[in-house]
């Protein structure tokens, strides 16, 4: 590599009239290494069709100094959805012509089944199979092979929530549209997803690889500039939900095709990101492999990917014919970059915000139990008029408006005496969560299964602290530290696992009987709730 760095590559710019934002583009883009430290990454501008701008920097492998060039082919990850979405339209027509294939594949499922359209728009209720994995017993690292992922998914006999009412992300949705769509055919969704769609949109290097162990065009990296980067480990197989890999100039090739296919109404991407609605007519958050997003006035639809060493993220707003991309072989947030770099092409920069900061009441800071679904939610302290709230992986930032609300916009909360309702509007998700209270600490120890998953938790005392494994049959776990938060209440981080983001903190509610023993565990996280075992 060149001492210098490589200058932004501006092209056709005399074709984009509409586009009246570059120098804050080139200047945005030109920060991109600084804000978001890493190995290196590539990016790119589509407006009316035509490359604005393409960017590559850093490495694809540090070890031997291969650098990331415009056909350096990256891990896409989750990307992967809208494409095997895609597929099944092209191939076979509306979702519906699968939903009796779909029973008969999950014949012994207790529960009303979900449509197959529900599960392209990730409103199923199943839970998702790869936080599932953990509480069979995965190895981070280890091998997942496809019978591994039937196994897992047969096992699946109740939902987490009545389909069609609520949006949860989930993984398996679309490996189980994978086989569906094999199953139909009678080909590999290898060589539909080649046929269909990397091939009319001209993706030539484009690729749907399940092995994602066999991938080394580009090394992804775990860590940061503080502990150091290393090269991932990945030797998961999917099969649907994620494995595509491409390259930059293959990304550019599928944003192309969308502009060029733009006023076809059956052009495949019309098709795809058509408004979708939940059961009860309000507009859902995610259609068809697509998550919708807002830069300002403009509505965006697109999808992020995140596998350990791998993040990625494209945007396109159909209205102002303008697309992004940006691709990491590290961890850094390409959705936060992705999302910064559209907002500056559209002039759509966030405000500043100048209101005063409201004082945060510490009655606020604590964990919290959701009843109906027994996840919990833990608030603490942020910067001046800010909280953290963590649901999820890790906790998002929420501002504080009054004594009793605080919201980031897609996060709601209000707090009454020592509850907290939550609100997530777009997703239908609505929880009520009441203040722990700690007590003296309470005996946990024991073995305790699920009859669902055919797999156990174990937890034990050592010393004055108590830790909890996972047992299945994709193994024995790590022994993990579990906190008490309150009353039956224990929390289980959990960072690592074979998909990223990890679950975050899984939630164990211990139940009692009426002697008032300790009898059973509801495990869950944002991924996947709702679990009983029991005490054996």
């Amino acid at each position: 590599m060149s001492d210098e760095p490589e200058e932004v590559n501006i092209m056709s710019r005399h074709q984009s009239p509409a586009l009246k934002h570059l120098v804050e583009i080139e200047k945005y883009v030109n920060s991109l290494p600084d804000l978001y430290k890493g190995p290196g990454g590539a990016v790119a501008v589509i407006q009316d069709g035509e490359v604005v701008l393409k960017q590559c920097w850093g490495y694809a492998d540090l070890a031997s100094r291969r650098e990331i060039k415009p056909d350096t082919r990256f891990a896409i990850c989750s990307v992967t959805k809208q494409f095997t979405c895609a597929t099944l339209l092209d191939a076979i027509g509306e979702p519906e012509v699968l939903d009796a294939a779909f029973a008969k594949f999950f014949h012994d499922f207790k529960d009303e089944l979900p449509t197959v359209r529900e599960l392209c728009n990730n409103q199923s209720g199943l839970r998702d199979y790869w936080a599932l994995t953990v509480l069979c017993g995965a190895d981070p690292e280890g091998e997942f092979l496809p019978d591994d992922a039937r196994k897992l998914l047969k096992r699946m006999q109740h939902v987490q929530f009545l389909h069609g009412t609520e949006y949860s992300y989930n993984n398996g949705n679309f490996r189980i549209v994978d086989e569906l769509i094999e199953q139909h055919t009678g080909r590999s969704l290898i060589d539909l997803m080649r046929e269909r769609i990397f091939e009319p949109a001209k993706m030539p290097s484009a690729e749907l690889r399940p092995n994602t162990g066999t991938f080394t065009d580009c090394v992804g990296y775990v860590g940061d500039i503080v502990t150091g980067f290393k090269p991932a480990n990945n030797r998961i197989h999917w099969s649907g939900d994620a494995g595509m890999v491409a390259s930059l100039e293959d990304m550019i090739a599928w944003e192309v095709f969308i502009d060029k296919t733009r006023d076809d109404e059956n052009g495949i991407y019309r098709r795809l990101s058509r408004p979708q609605s939940f059961a009860d007519g309000s507009a859902s958050p995610y259609t068809m492999g697509l998550k919708y997003a807002d830069a300002g006035q403009y509505r965006l639809s697109g999808h992020g990917g995140a596998l350990n060493g791998w993040r990625c993220q494209r945007f396109h707003s159909q209205d102002a014919r303008l697309s992004a991309i940006i691709l990491f072989n590290h961890e850094s947030s390409a959705y936060g970059a992705c999302l910064d770099l559209m907002r500056v092409a559209l002039g759509e920069v966030k405000a500043a915000n100048d209101t005063a900061p409201v004082d945060v009441d510490a009655a606020w800071y604590g964990d919290y139990l959701d009843e109906r679904t027994g996840l919990s939610i833990t608030l603490s302290k942020a910067s001046e008029g800010q909280m953290k709230c963590r649901l999820g992986t890790s906790a998002e930032i929420v501002r504080v408006v009054s004594d009793t609300e605080a919201t980031n916009g897609l996060t709601s909360l209000k707090r009454d005496g020592d509850i907290v309702h939550l609100r997530r509007d777009a997703e239908k998700l609505v929880l009520s969560c009441q203040k722990l209270v700690k007590a003296e600490t309470p005996n946990i120890c024991g073995r305790y299964y699920c009859g669902e998953l055919d797999a156990a938790v174990v937890v034990e005392k050592v010393g004055t602290a108590f830790y909890a494994g996972f047992e299945g049959f994709l193994g024995k776990s790590n022994m993990q530290p579990v906190y008490y938060a309150g009353g039956d209440v224990w929390l289980l981080p959990c960072q690592r696992s074979m998909d990223a983001p990890a679950p975050g903190d899984w939630t164990l509610v211990f139940q009692r009987d009426t002697q008032g023993n300790i009898a059973g565990i509801r495990v869950g996280c944002w991924l996947a709730h709702n679990l009983n075992y029991r005490k054996i």
